[in-house]
């Protein structure tokens, strides 16, 4: 196994950035990372912004029906951490579509939601494995580029999946980040007074869904006559964000709402709200629409989700690669929907391929 220590892990992503922002050192080598889904020409690529971004339900409409996948297709899947459940759905939904296809999909992960060098080891890992291509969730949007530049030097498809997202991502699929916080925003407007303080539990610092996610939802939550007293980072963390919440209290005690960038940091603020005796009280919205969320909603512990439906960004992850194997041109990016979920329709079924 080819092991990176931190020293080699910055001598890599530097020498990787360095290709994307001043040029290589030869102009073959600048040529080839020209085309690659870490080299960038101006600003880095928003997938929120997309041009000719396409909802996965128009893919049949566009471009046919679904390829069929050559015997032997082996796709290799990278997920952030394997400990959130968000992940474990995605994860799930590529094996379902792999299965019904007849192809293998092979999930690895880091060890945990920051462990940026041990995710970029298991790509380079994987790299010796003989995929047909790479379904890639960065924990930030450049930690796999020394992997996915080598990668994509020997052909191989990376499909970038959710977030990080590749600084010049060839293809990507998920959703549109920035609506999560809208949705949560919108929510509190309608249902608090104007001038009603609010907070956000802020995702890992840097990472392009929490950047988006957290500026929806302030953009949003101003505009519409709220308070944002405070954002602060939870860096997806259960503890961190129960932390973070609680410290808000304190400084806050008028405060009316909390939305967190993801699901397991909305039940950190949970439990910091029922500590601090104001359950019912404080309304809290998450993002991802894991499991618990859903448990925790029907309980009346929380508010609401801003479902990303995982398991079916994961199958549709799928489609997507075979489709791009197929030779297909498929817009650069592929939305999958998003919805808020709250006590109201918190059994309706989820959408489907």
């Amino acid at each position: 196994m080819n092991v990176l220590t931190r020293k080699g892990l910055v001598a890599l992503t530097a020498g990787a950035l360095a290709l994307t922002t001043i040029g290589a050192a030869t102009a073959s080598h600048a040529a080839t990372a020209a085309k690659g889904s870490c080299a960038v020409s101006g600003a880095a690529f928003s997938t929120d912004d997309a041009v000719g971004g396409v909802q996965f339900a128009d893919l049949t409409k566009t471009l046919g029906a679904q390829p069929k996948p050559k015997k032997g297709t082996k796709l290799g899947s990278l997920m952030k951490f394997l400990g959130n459940q968000y992940w474990i759905d995605l994860a799930a939904g590529q094996k379902t579509r792999a299965a019904k296809y007849g192809i293998t999909v092979d999930v690895q992960a880091a060890a945990s939601e920051s462990d940026q060098i041990g995710q970029l080891n298991s790509m380079q890992t994987m790299l010796l494995k003989g995929y047909t291509g790479f379904l890639v969730s960065p924990q930030t949007n450049t930690n796999l580029c020394p992997a996915v530049e080598k990668a994509e030097s020997r052909g191989k498809l990376v499909l970038n999946v959710n977030d990080g997202v590749l600084p010049g991502a060839k293809n990507w699929v998920g959703p549109n980040q920035i609506s999560n916080g809208v949705l949560a925003a919108e929510y509190f407007i309608k249902n608090l007074p104007a001038g009603s303080e609010v907070a956000n539990i802020q995702g890992q610092v840097g990472a392009y869904a929490a950047i988006q996610r957290t500026k929806g939802f302030v953009d949003t939550a101003k505009k519409g006559g709220l308070n944002v007293v405070a954002v602060q980072p939870g860096n997806w963390d259960v503890t961190t964000a129960q932390n973070a919440a609680t410290d808000i209290l304190k400084a806050h005690p008028n405060l009316k709402a909390f939305y967190a960038d993801n699901d397991g940091m909305a039940l950190g603020v949970v439990t910091a709200v029922g500590n601090a005796g104001l359950k019912g009280k404080v309304m809290i919205i998450g993002t991802d629409g894991i499991g618990d969320a859903y448990k925790a909603i029907k309980a009346g512990d929380l508010t609401g989700t801003v479902d990303s439906y995982p398991n079916l960004t994961g199958q549709v992850a799928v489609d997507v690669a075979l489709r791009l194997l197929a030779g297909q041109k498929v817009p650069r990016a592929v939305y999958t929907p998003v919805a808020l979920i709250t006590a109201a329709n918190v059994n309706a079924p989820a959408p489907k391929l």
